[in-house]
């Protein structure tokens, strides 16, 4: 079952999330724009309320939870209800496919990147933007998950694990950058984004089919 239960009931404290944090979002932000490619024919798979799709000029979304789709959708995008391990897309429809702070929810993430694979052009790409569970940010998480509304049950994983699981499926010619490189309440200005992993506790990860 998909984890949507926190941002069926508290979707407002996510948006509020990104106003109280916003270096920490226009960081993020601007490290996926740096590896997304340019092209219309791509969706983000965890879409939530547009956050990443409706500046990145994204205009299809899969989401599986109802309040956050309806965001969603008043900000521009067209939201598909469905889940990451089952995309109701046929194969090879698609240049790439975004999938940001979404790993973490979801219940197989390969089944996930499988699905991502299948439905990706030959030479397409995916685009993972997540936050390193061996990071600042990523072990702060980690220490407080039960005190937290939708980390409660989240899965955080190491790069290298998700560049091992992405490998495992087939996907190969990786790029890594990274951002964030201070405790959430330490960023007070828009981060650098560096090439590479181990020091940013966002990283994002663009691999070819």
């Amino acid at each position: 079952m998909p984890r949507i239960e926190p941002f069926e009931n508290h979707f407002l404290e996510y948006e509020n999330w990104f106003e109280k944090n916003k270096f920490v979002y226009k960081s993020e932000l601007s490290a996926v724009r740096f590896l997304l490619p340019k092209s219309e024919e791509g969706l983000e798979i965890g879409v939530g309320s547009g956050r990443f799709a409706a500046p990145l000029g994204i205009k299809l979304g899969v989401e599986p939870s109802q309040k956050m789709a309806r965001i969603a959708i008043k900000n521009g995008i067209k939201v598909i209800k469905g889940v990451a391990e089952e995309l109701p897309f046929y194969d090879e429809q698609f240049d790439f496919a975004l999938m940001v702070t979404t790993i973490c929810f979801v219940d197989d993430v390969r089944k996930a990147f499988e699905e991502a694979y299948r439905i990706l052009k030959q030479h397409g790409v995916i685009i993972v933007g997540f936050v390193d569970k061996e990071s600042i940010v990523g072990r702060e998480y980690e220490a407080h998950k039960s005190e937290s509304i939708f980390y409660k049950t989240a899965t955080f994983y190491s790069t290298n694990r998700v560049v091992s699981i992405l490998k495992e499926v087939g996907f190969k010619n990786f790029h890594f950058v990274q951002t964030v490189f201070h405790s959430l309440n330490e960023v007070k200005d828009v981060e650098e984004i560096r090439n590479g992993y181990g020091k940013g506790s966002f990283v994002v990860i663009r691999a070819k089919k």
